[in-house]
């Protein structure tokens, strides 16, 4: 069994949204909550995030 829950557009939208929080620390109100940004990055780059499998979610269709 794969552990992959996550699918491919599911993927890039998590890549897009963790990267724009990561870019709040630097640009705009320069705040630390930005850092958040590195949970969606890390699903994305896995493939897995546990809150889907606790909800039994899965965007991955393999």
């Amino acid at each position: 069994m794969s552990l992959k829950n996550v699918g491919s557009a599911d993927r890039i939208a998590r890549i897009v949204i963790g990267l724009v929080l990561i870019a709040l620390v630097f640009v705009g109100p320069k705040t630390p909550w930005g850092w958040i940004g590195i949970v969606p990055l890390l699903t994305a780059i896995v493939s897995f995030c546990p809150l889907y499998r606790l909800l039994g979610i899965r965007t991955d269709k393999s």
